[in-house]
């Protein structure tokens, strides 16, 4: 597997070998021994499987306080997202700011997203097919989010009238954030 730094501190985009034939393909999308000796040692608890039916369902950005945050291997199996990812650790180098990466069936990159990160994903085709592993469970009373639109962090979508669930149009700017998240590394 090919592991690339993103420009986000702490994060990294996941290529893994793919190996095709007339019958089609195999990967291996997720080896603990592997990444653990890379350095990554999660234990990841639960599965995630999300279909979105239109083209621009916007999904995010979301996050989860202590002691439920969660580190998420996030892929596309059906489709496309242009999938972004803030840092929302205080003290950070890259405190506050974003990337975006498009993950599709047929790159089949994925995305490590930390602790300490907002997550969110716009799909760019119809029936869009979206899994990723977590660290931690889900817990509602835990749940957080950043504003998709957030003008201070000026995240350039591909669409501008997103399709949004009702939770994801009331979410607070960065500046407003109940966040948890301190950067315990060096800079």
């Amino acid at each position: 597997m090919n592991i690339v730094k993103t420009k986000l501190k702490d994060a990294f985009v996941f290529e893994p070998k793919v190996f095709g034939d007339h019958r089609g393909f195999f990967m291996e999308t997720y080896n603990t021994q592997l990444l653990e000796a890379q350095g990554f040692p999660f234990h990841f608890v639960q599965d995630n499987h999300a279909l979105s039916k239109e083209s621009g369902v916007l999904r995010g950005l979301h996050y989860q306080l202590e002691p439920f945050a969660q580190t998420k291997l996030v892929r596309v199996t059906r489709g496309a997202v242009y999938d972004v990812i803030v840092d929302i650790r205080e003290g950070s180098p890259t405190y506050g700011q974003w990337e975006g990466v498009i993950l599709s069936e047929d790159n089949k990159r994925q995305l490590l997203v930390p602790k300490g990160f907002a997550h969110g994903y716009c799909t760019l085709v119809e029936n869009t097919e979206f899994l990723y592993k977590v660290d931690n469970y889900y817990s509602p009373d835990h749940d957080r989010g950043i504003a998709w639109n957030d003008p201070n962090l000026n995240i350039i979508w591909p669409v501008t009238n997103p399709i949004l669930s009702d939770k994801d149009t009331k979410q607070p700017n960065l500046k407003d954030l109940e966040t948890q998240f301190i950067y315990k590394g060096k800079g």
